[in-house]
């Protein structure tokens, strides 16, 4: 195999997972009652959390409401498409 099969190998399943995570993020941001250290909610936070802390420094809540997992979706889709898409960069070479 080559580097770009590998690269697309890779970065497709893990770009596509991370949007899933940021997706549920968002949903979370919905139920603030959420504990973020039990079970379920931990293989959530667990991946994501140090992005969007790092974030959260930068672009504060606006109206109380926490719009970073919003911005990493965007950011990971559009990394994706770029990268992996019909006609990505990866796909190209």
């Amino acid at each position: 195999m080559d580097t770009p099969t590998v690269l697309i190998w890779t970065l497709g399943p893990l770009l596509g997972i991370m949007s899933i995570l940021f997706v549920f993020r968002i949903v979370l941001t919905w139920y603030p009652q959420v504990e973020s250290g039990t079970f379920p909610w931990i293989l959530i936070y667990w991946p994501t959390e140090p992005l969007l802390s790092v974030t959260r420094k930068l672009i504060p809540p606006i109206g109380g409401v926490d719009i970073t997992p919003i911005l990493w979706f965007g950011i990971v889709s559009l990394c994706r498409e770029l990268l992996l898409g019909q006609q990505g960069i990866l796909r190209m070479i």
